[in-house]
């Protein structure tokens, strides 16, 4: 064994490992080199995910998602697009929307149920919604601007996130952001205290 071997034993790989070095040995599947990379990469990605997402459980299963989706996705790691930082961030930001769109999915089910009895029984429900109507514009008021924008052009003008982006200017990424992050806020703040 020469030197350079003792160094690697004796040094964790992703400390005498270059990114590129790591990236080669993923896509040749080694598995040590995954290890390395979560050692690397997985505060800033559970850190970009809890920012987005704002629940520490989701960011933890988006951190374990994007560490599979490096794996399983490795041969289309492409050093000429970008670096091996980039790459990740990417399968990040792809994962926190996923996640994101599943949420919004979630709500719009809830939402689409709590239509169905309304309009089931609208005596017994108009009260209710209209108190609903206040308490949500009351928390809506409470986000910050832009996720408080989105949610309303998307709410009280029924416009598409696409449309969204054409009034406002903003790109269609950060419309979604946006009212993914509005979302999580006003479901957080809206979901009733079942006492469990």
């Amino acid at each position: 064994m020469g030197p350079h071997d003792s160094a690697v034993t004796s040094a964790p790989a992703d400390e005498s490992l270059t990114d590129e070095e790591l990236a080669r040995g993923l896509v040749a599947g080694d598995e040590d080199c995954l290890a390395a990379a979560y050692r690397r990469w997985s505060t800033l990605v559970h850190t970009l995910a809890w920012r987005s997402l704002g629940d520490p459980r989701e960011a933890e299963d988006v951190t374990q998602q994007v560490f599979l989706g490096v794996w399983r996705g490795r041969l289309g790691f492409r050093p000429e697009r970008g670096s091996f930082g980039c790459w990740i961030t990417g399968i990040t930001r792809r994962k926190i929307a996923d996640a994101l769109t599943a949420r919004t999915r979630r709500l719009a089910l809830v939402a689409s149920a709590g239509s169905s009895l309304a309009l089931a029984d609208p005596a017994a429900r108009q009260p209710e919604a209209a108190l609903d109507r206040v308490v949500v514009r009351h928390e809506l008021a409470k986000l910050p601007a832009p996720q408080r924008q989105v949610l309303g052009l998307a709410f009280y003008e029924d416009l598409t996130h696409t449309q969204i982006a054409e009034r406002t200017g903003w790109p269609l990424g950060t419309v979604k952001s946006h009212a993914r992050r509005g979302l999580h806020r006003l479901r957080g703040s809206l979901e009733p205290d079942t006492g469990d």
